[in-house]
């Protein structure tokens, strides 16, 4: 719509321009011709004393033009030739008072009002006195300039008019080409809707913007798809949690269940059995109490619960460690010292690096009485078992050693999933701890990662495990640590 009204405006003034400047042209030529044809007249009637009957307007040949002259009592009027009479007519010349005469251009009708004249008006003077004694008037018809202007006209309609035909394909072609990529992302849209996460928008020049649009829903599809991801890890981990909670929590109800209907049923005769069969239920009470209370302890670091933040010596909770490990077996042998060199007796206190980190001391007493407890349960009794602690770099590092069958590759990458056990046929343990419900490594890895530590597991040369714990140092606390203990 623009366009075409630019077109037609420009149309318009074009023509417009056309026809003022060829009637400029016209009339300047009329006003020559004028004074051509009216100076050789007046000479001719000075030259015959004033008399201009021996004028004869039919020997002027062939004329496109019309001419009246006016001199005093005398009137000489040439018409146009036959051809141009025939085609624009005769035009209807005014008659004029010779005494008031102006020079002027007019517009005049042919006689049979067919076309129109450009008639020069010019006052005629003698040379002898300089008095003005009539007039000349030179018409031409506007036929062909105005031929001309129709046809400009008609040439600027038929441009417009390619000109919007040419232009509605190639704006449609242009529109259709840009919006193929918004169709492209509408059925890329489409396809997501249905569930395909992994859909993407095809790549497109970023210097359009329907590349920068596709690049950006690109990044956002991205980020949805991770997370829909995690979602659904994290409702299978859920799942499998439950599960697993469930059937550790099923075995002991169990077994109270049944030692309740046996002594219901009066199966317990004896003092004995009674006495057994009470030490058994309060196994299985203590062992469920223990698996809920790591369960809880699990739920509140998955919360993030803020716990205390106080210096702690990670030498002194080895070394304590070592000591109930001793009193586990006292047939194993246990070293504690420096990292990379705990084979050399257990070693004092001023022997030790500064390993003070900031955390909750009983929590991190935990992951050390879990790893130290696996030690126990897992690995043949006398054998050796090693605690080292260090510093290196930004970190505190903590690794406890065994020298038992140690971990499969395959079962390394999952000892700190949640009920993951290596062994699924393994007897759960009595005493409480929970260890044997597969929690106690998740319970590692969870404590370390609230302290903002890493937790990683790999094989003690000779054979055997070592469990590495890395902290970050007392002097360059943790987030939490910082806004526990702010500045001032």
């Amino acid at each position: 719509m623009l366009l075409a009204l630019g077109l037609a405006i420009a149309s318009a003034t074009t023509t417009t321009l056309l026809s003022q400047y060829l009637g400029r042209q016209a009339d300047d030529r009329l006003r020559i011709q004028a004074q051509a044809y009216g100076k050789a007249l007046t000479d001719e009637y000075s030259a015959n004393g004033g008399d201009l009957s021996a004028v004869n307007p039919g020997g002027w040949g062939s004329t496109d033009f019309a001419l009246r002259l006016v001199i005093r009592s005398y009137q000489v009027d040439v018409p146009p030739q036959d051809e141009t009479a025939r085609d624009y007519g005769t035009p209807a010349l005014p008659t004029l008072d010779a005494d008031d005469i102006e020079r002027t251009m007019l517009d005049v009708r042919s006689t049979d009002g067919r076309s129109t004249w450009r008639v020069a008006v010019l006052p005629v003077t003698l040379r002898t006195d300089g008095a003005t004694v009539g007039y000349v008037m030179y018409a031409e018809p506007r036929g062909e300039i105005e031929k001309i202007v129709r046809q400009a006209g008609l040439l600027l309609l038929t441009s417009a008019v390619a000109i919007l035909v040419i232009g509605a394909i190639v704006g449609t072609w242009a529109v259709q080409r840009s919006l193929r990529g918004l169709r492209e992302i509408e059925s890329t849209a489409g396809r997501i809707a249905a569930g395909d996460l992994s859909e993407r928008v095809p790549p497109a020049p970023e210097s359009t913007e329907v590349g920068r649009l596709g690049a950006a829903l690109n990044s956002m599809l991205s980020q949805i798809e991770t997370a829909f991801d995690d979602r659904t890890r994290s409702e299978e981990r859920m799942r499998r949690f439950v599960a697993d909670a469930s059937h550790e929590l099923r075995t002991p109800l169990a077994a109270i269940r049944g030692y309740g209907e046996l002594y219901r049923m009066g199966a317990l005769t004896e003092k004995d059995q009674v006495d057994d069969t009470m030490r058994r239920i309060e196994q299985s009470a203590t062992r469920m109490g223990g698996l809920v209370e790591d369960l809880l302890a699990l739920a509140r670091l998955d919360a993030d619960r803020a716990d205390r933040h106080a210096p702690v010596d990670l030498a002194v909770v080895a070394t304590d460690a070592a000591h109930d490990l001793r009193a586990i077996d006292p047939t194993r042998e246990v070293r504690v010292g420096p990292l990379g060199d705990a084979r050399g007796g257990e070693a004092g206190e001023g022997d030790l690096p500064d390993t003070v980190v900031l955390g909750d001391e009983a929590r991190l007493r935990q992951v050390v009485a879990n790893l130290v407890g696996n030690v126990a349960r897992h690995t043949p009794e006398g054998s050796p078992a090693e605690l080292a602690v260090g510093r290196v770099g930004d970190r505190v590092l903590l690794e406890v050693r065994d020298h038992g069958p140690g971990i499969a590759p395959e079962h390394a990458a999952r000892v700190f999933e949640r009920f993951y056990r290596i062994d699924p046929s393994r007897t759960r343990e009595g005493n409480g701890t929970g260890g044997g419900a597969g929690l106690g490594m998740a319970i590692v890895a969870a404590i370390v990662e609230a302290h903002h530590g890493e937790v990683a597991i790999s094989q003690t040369p000779g054979g055997g495990t070592t469990v590495r714990v890395a902290l970050p140092p007392g002097d360059v606390p943790g987030p939490e640590a910082a806004e526990d203990h702010p500045a001032g």
